[in-house]
């Protein structure tokens, strides 16, 4: 099988890279760094030809900065999809693997005691401010608890980055329709590993600790750390990856599936497991917040489990040491 792979120089789109090289296919490399844009027509009529499956990493990632990135990221991840999806649909190309992500879900399940699951709203500056984190019951303002979500919840972005997620998501259900092809849409949880890119305002969290560690810094710690997140190390992205292009879902249609580890654990956690796998500093809990963040995100594993075969096989204890100690990439 002939694959391309968007992205493949970066953090994710070059482990995937190497997984479907290593599985026998061969990889057709598509990657800003070396000159190749996904809203190049041009660029993407020289590589499509006799292209099987497009495996679509390359998006402008992170929570943003505030909404003068707006613009950018609906260049790159709304507009460069449409013009790949189009590119894909004039060379006959007709399988899609998608890298969409959890925040497209804002925040995750919760249990009221009184109306059972509902989905709070976004938090109130003014309690993010008091130190009130956790969200309430929309409906009698009672305290919730977190529960894991399935890939049927009703999608609610809460910044540029998840909307555009989830434009992507829409787009290749659109192309789907309207060509016959098969498009898979990962929702990755928490991703984490080697080659994750450098501390930048744009990095995940995991990447952000770690860059202050290794600058000798104690990772700072929002909110109190105890938000839940699921953390699920790159090579097992990279395997799901490898799952979906094997598999053989309808034609004509979008599905989904969360890719995660099935093992929630805390922020604070995550920064604690990095400090002592390298010696300290040890974490600081500093109460700020980023409005744009939810509080817990949970994900239901099962779909992937029982219709790509796929499962994460890197706990988090060891893909923790293993990351404290491996090389970031560039940013």
């Amino acid at each position: 099988m002939k694959v391309m792979v968007t992205g493949s120089a970066g953090f994710i789109g070059s482990h995937v890279a190497e997984a479907v090289e290593e599985a026998g296919h061969e990889v057709v490399p598509f990657d800003l760094r070396a000159g190749a844009d996904v809203r190049d027509e041009a660029a993407l009529d020289r590589s499509l030809p006799g292209v099987d499956l497009v495996v679509h990493q390359a998006a402008k990632v992170g929570l943003g900065v505030d909404v003068s990135d707006l613009p950018a990221y609906a260049a790159v991840n709304v507009y460069g999809t449409a013009v790949l999806l189009a590119a894909m649909a004039r060379h006959g190309v007709g399988r899609l693997v998608l890298a969409s992500s959890m925040v497209v879900y804002g925040e995750g399940a919760y249990d009221c005691a009184g109306h059972g699951r509902v989905r709070p709203g976004p938090r109130a500056r003014e309690d993010l401010d008091h130190g009130l984190f956790d969200p309430v019951c929309p409906l009698c303002g009672a305290r919730v608890r977190h529960a894991v979500i399935g890939e049927d919840a009703p999608p609610d972005p809460r910044n540029a980055y998840a909307t555009t997620k989830l434009a992507q998501e829409h787009l290749a259900a659109n192309w789907a329709r309207e060509t016959g092809g098969t498009a898979v849409a990962l929702r990755y949880h928490n991703v984490y590993g080697p080659r994750m890119p450098r501390d930048t305002p744009y990095a995940g969290v995991a990447a952000i600790f770690r860059s202050a560690l290794a600058a000798g810094r104690a990772p700072r710690v929002f909110e109190d750390g105890g938000q839940v997140r699921d953390f699920v190390h790159v090579r097992d992205v990279a395997r799901a990856n490898l799952a979906a292009a094997g598999a053989t879902p309808p034609p004509g249609r979008l599905t989904i599936y969360n890719i995660a580890s099935g093992t929630p654990h805390t922020v604070g956690e995550m920064a604690a497991a990095l400090a002592a796998a390298r010696g300290g500093p040890e974490p600081v809990v500093t109460g700020e917040y980023r409005l744009g963040d939810v509080r817990h995100i949970v994900a239901a594993p099962g779909r992937a489990r029982a219709e790509l075969g796929f499962q994460a096989a890197v706990g988090f204890e060891a893909g923790m040491t293993e990351f404290a100690a491996a090389p970031l990439g560039a940013t």
